[in-house]
């Protein structure tokens, strides 16, 4: 262990106190503070938050750290809305949100890291930030915390309903009718990288409806609500309809994949409170472009402003249950 020792020159923040000191992140600092490092006046549990009092004695127990070679971020990130509580991404397609053991590729969190956003941690290491993920082929809105105060509460918001999302997606063939499909769903026991149906599975509900009829009446603008966060949910669900989204070649589409190259899946619309000050709070984010050069390319191109637009597609799901 190398001991350090520091008195406050002025009212600060723990953990930016020592990001300065120590010449470190302030994700790596908070990591020390949380595995019990660092002592404020000889007292333990010190939170990152702490505001420094001038004159105030700080001790760290650094000890020793052999740092990992960071996985190259190629990409960057479009921020929406960003305050010191929390931010809105949009996130493009081919982006994986966090780590797991069989991820060896940056991911939304390195780039995070890269950028040193100060994040939450509530959720661990590989994890930092995010309280709720899209996968890896969907593109669009999403919530990052940058404090554990601003987590808790988003959290809370995902649970009781106060905080979602509007999809939208293009399908391979029509819906029949606006629908609502209420099916347990679990891990797919033929083929581990699939969800599916399960009876004995995880509750799952969603909502589809349609916006618009490509004009050879062969693909079909939708729009899809969770009731529930189930992996891959929107496509399971619009599998057991024998419906797919373009791209989506894991749950049975058969196009052309030479040209459509992801799953054509996009958070369109994010609602929720601001986690502080409980504001109501909406933001929407255009398709993509190779969607949306589809979408003008093989529906009536007058029409885009009209159906892609968030009033329509929320007064949609007005008359559905």
């Amino acid at each position: 262990m190398n001991n350090k020792k520091f008195t406050a020159d002025k009212e600060i923040r723990l953990d930016m106190f020592l990001s300065e000191k120590l010449d470190e992140t302030r994700n790596q600092i908070d990591q020390l503070i949380t595995k019990g490092f660092v002592t404020v006046e000889n007292k333990k549990k010190a939170k990152s938050g702490l505001k420094l009092q001038l004159g105030q004695n700080v001790s760290v127990n650094l000890p020793e750290i052999v740092k990992e070679e960071p996985l190259e971020v190629d990409f960057e990130i479009e921020v929406v809305y960003e305050d010191e509580y929390f931010m809105v991404i949009n996130k493009p397609s081919g982006v994986i949100v966090h780590g797991a053991p069989s991820v060896k590729e940056a991911t939304l969190v390195d780039w995070l890291k890269k950028k040193n956003i100060s994040l939450s941690t509530i959720s661990g290491e590989e994890r930092h930030g995010i309280v709720h993920r899209i996968d890896k082929g969907t593109s669009g809105l999403l919530c990052v915390a940058k404090t554990n105060e601003a987590h808790v509460a988003l959290s809370k918001q995902l649970e009781d309903k106060t905080m979602g999302r509007y999809y939208v997606a293009i399908t391979d063939l029509p819906l029949k009718d606006d629908i609502t499909v209420n099916a347990a769903m679990g891990r797919n026991p033929s083929n581990r990288l699939k969800m599916g149906l399960v009876s004995s599975g995880k509750s799952a509900k969603t909502s589809f409806v349609k916006l618009s009829l490509s004009n050879n009446e062969k693909y079909e603008l939708i729009a899809a609500k969770l009731y529930t966060g189930r992996t891959h949910q929107i496509r399971v669900h619009l599998e057991s309809l024998q419906r797919h989204i373009l791209g989506d070649v894991l749950y049975g589409f058969k196009g052309n994949v030479d040209k459509i190259k992801r799953v054509y899946l996009h958070a369109y619309s994010l609602y929720l409170k601001h986690p502080i000050t409980n504001k109501d709070m909406n933001f929407n984010i255009s398709l993509p472009k190779d969607m949306e050069d589809f979408y003008k390319s093989n529906f009536t191109e007058e029409d885009y402003n009209e159906k892609i637009n968030s009033e329509y597609i929320i007064s949609r799901f007005d008359s559905i249950n």
